[in-house]
């Protein structure tokens, strides 16, 4: 089963995938630009810092994924709240790589502001699934009350 993913607007009637959102497809980016440095990486960081650097990207799509793939707001919004958490993460391991010079000053910039880029999409996207859940709730489209957990969700 493969999904078709074009670059036309899709439109609110049609199945949307998570490959269609525009914070997947930065954070895909991203996920690759972070395997890059892994194979820079030294022999001895491999395994531990390289480890770390894999687990987080994959995490920081995977997440997305599967928030995407779940019915009730607050779950959407949970996952994507791991996602950013992963982006951080990354975040920190780039200053790893920065003070342990295994990239260089311009090249953590360069990525760091990548990672901003993602970083204003996921809180975008959390803020229109925040928006949406409230829209649930005062509309009551959905049955349960399920969208007050919104409001004890962080964004």
């Amino acid at each position: 089963m493969s999904y078709k993913v074009t670059k036309e607007r899709v439109s609110p009637d049609k199945f949307q995938t998570f490959e269609d959102l525009e914070v997947y497809k930065a954070a895909r980016e991203f996920r690759k630009a972070t395997y890059a440095v892994n194979r820079r990486l030294p022999d001895f960081e491999r395994y531990e810092l390289g480890s770390q650097i894999r687990r987080a990207s994959v995490s920081l799509t995977n997440n997305m994924a599967e928030g995407h793939g779940r019915f009730h707001y607050p779950d959407q919004i949970r996952f994507f709240l791991h996602s950013r958490g992963s982006l951080q993460e990354l975040m920190d391991d780039l200053n790893i790589c920065l003070d342990e010079k295994y990239l260089t000053s311009a090249e953590v910039a360069k990525l760091k502001e990548q990672a901003r880029g993602v970083l204003l999409l996921i809180n975008g996207y959390l803020r229109y699934l925040r928006s949406r859940g409230t829209s649930v709730r005062e509309t009551g489209d959905e049955e349960g009350d399920f969208a007050d957990t919104l409001d004890a969700l962080p964004l």
